[in-house]
């Protein structure tokens, strides 16, 4: 895609952080924009922002866990737009503390919004992608915690590892349809996740772990890594973002600190085939 002028985009999680600044990146170079999120009076006063800024923008209330929602959001996106060319699945939370604490709705609330949000949104979008037969680009917020292991944020790591899988795949299958696929991979960024549990519902609240309830502390306090106390303002990240739908870039890394926490992930595992070959492994 070299440019976006013009074209149709769709975020989820977009009435804030990176969402938001995403839509509005968007919007600044030329794009109309439909944003989706389940806080409807930040949904309506972002749409009013985008709007004042001159961009052309529609919100529509969707939670991500409901395929329902998802497909309600491509309808209306595809009403308003007449065509989408760029899929943004944005929406997530984070929940901190021990694998060991953590309930069984704690990995209920956080897969199903984290996991489960950008497959509906596959499933919602994609296939109406490949019947426009105009190409496009799908891009998803992950996390540098769906790329190294980040202790005190288990459910979150598993599903991110799903999410950067997901696009991994996307990548390969989608090539030949002429639709890009992207995957942002954060660490800290200025945005409000830490606060996830203001959009937790009753659903979730049940189950009580053995262990003493987990610290819901902001989840990037708890990112490792050289680098990692680097906060990154969202508008820099959605640049960024932006500029890799523009590029085809599969992976789209904003913090450096990251690179040497990915490169030794993966020495290690390519050490342990040294390993077992050392202690006779020959198969």
């Amino acid at each position: 895609m070299d440019s976006v002028e013009g074209r149709g985009a769709v975020v989820t999680g977009g009435a804030s952080g990176i969402g938001l600044a995403t839509a509005r990146e968007l919007g600044a170079r030329g794009a109309r924009v439909v944003i989706g999120d389940v806080e409807v009076r930040a949904l309506d006063e972002a749409v009013e922002r985008l709007r004042a800024e001159g961009i052309d923008a529609l919100g529509v209330p969707c939670d991500v866990r409901r395929l329902d929602d998802l497909t309600r959001l491509a309808d209306e996106a595809f009403r308003y737009l007449s065509a989408v060319h760029v899929v943004f699945n944005n929406a997530g939370v984070a929940l901190a503390g021990p694998v060991s604490a953590m309930t069984h709705d704690d990995w209920r609330w956080v897969i199903d919004v984290d996991l489960w949000g950008p497959i509906h949104g596959v499933e919602a979008f994609l296939p109406r992608l490949r019947e426009q037969g105009q190409g496009g680009h799908m891009l998803f917020t992950a996390s540098f915690a769906g790329l190294v292991p980040n202790i005190g944020l288990g459910p979150y790591c598993v599903a991110k590892y799903g999410v950067v899988a997901l696009a991994e795949v996307l990548a390969r299958e989608l090539k030949a349809d002429g639709i890009g696929v992207s995957v942002l991979c954060p660490m800290i960024v200025a945005t409000n996740i830490g606060a996830s549990e203001r959009n937790r519902g009753p659903e979730y609240r049940g189950g009580a772990s053995t262990e003493p309830a987990a610290p819901r502390a902001a989840a990037g306090q708890l990112l490792d890594g050289p680098g990692a106390g680097v906060v990154l303002d969202v508008d820099d990240v959605a640049r960024l973002a932006v500029d890799a739908i523009l590029a085809d870039r599969l992976y789209v890394l904003p913090h450096l600190g990251a690179r040497a926490s990915i490169r030794r992930r993966f020495e290690r595992i390519d050490a342990t085939f040294d390993e077992q070959v050392a202690a006779g492994w020959d198969h």
